[in-house]
């Protein structure tokens, strides 16, 4: 896969759930056994989408890094040490009951991406 369709899925997953927990927390925290029971609650989501956000935004922008380039082996491995961080933080939320139900797709959405992101470093080297 190149770097440009690479990046911008994964510019575009982040960018989505952004705006999901922007948007609709209290609708979709409750899928992962979470629930919203004050406006600090929600804030919290909402401002959790500044750095889901930002994510994507920073995939997006960077997605005409060259193949092979420092530029594109820098960003790549910045995103796939996010999404490790991703993997631990949400598997503590699963094995500590904190997420529950739909929350196991967490750790896995991560570890795929974590993947996905080692796999495409590999191939800009």
């Amino acid at each position: 896969m190149t770097n440009r369709t690479f990046l911008t899925a994964h510019g575009a997953v982040y960018a989505f759930f952004a705006l999901a927990l922007f948007f609709i927390p209290t609708v979709l925290w409750p899928n992962y056994g979470l629930q919203l029971n004050d406006r600090y609650a929600v804030f919290l989501s909402q401002h959790n989408s500044i750095f889901l956000g930002g994510i994507g935004i920073i995939s997006l922008l960077f997605r005409d890094a060259d193949h092979g380039s420092d530029t594109a082996q820098r960003i790549l491995t910045g995103l796939m040490w996010t999404n490790i961080l991703g993997v631990v933080i949400t598997l503590y939320a699963c094995l500590t009951g904190v997420f529950t139900g739909f929350g196991w797709s967490d750790p896995i959405f991560f570890a795929l991406l974590a993947v996905l992101s080692f796999i495409q470093i590999g191939k800009n080297r």
